[in-house]
């Protein structure tokens, strides 16, 4: 009967280590979940970027057609490009 007191009291004394070991590893991130999360948000300003540079083109080729209001989405689309570009990082060119 007192091995099965043992047990239970080694399993209460145990618990709240376990407990605070499990937050720690909840709080703390590893550098490759920090690694992915930044490819992530790398990923998504480069689509982004992308999607802005079809509207840029799109917009000055209306802007050249005429179109006031496109030569003024243009400019505005383009200044955001230029908050963007500088975010992106730049892949060294391969030989």
């Amino acid at each position: 009967m007192l091995s099965g007191c043992l047990g239970t009291v080694a399993d209460v004394v145990t618990a709240p280590v376990r407990v605070v070991s499990k937050g720690v590893d909840l709080a703390t991130t590893s550098q490759s979940e920090s690694d992915e999360k930044r490819g992530r948000e790398i990923r998504r300003r480069e689509e982004r970027l992308a999607k802005l540079e079809r509207e840029y083109d799109r917009q000055l080729a209306e802007c050249q057609d005429g179109n006031r209001r496109a030569c003024d989405e243009a400019t505005d689309t383009y200044a955001e490009m230029q908050q963007i570009i500088p975010t992106i990082p730049v892949e060294p060119k391969r030989d």
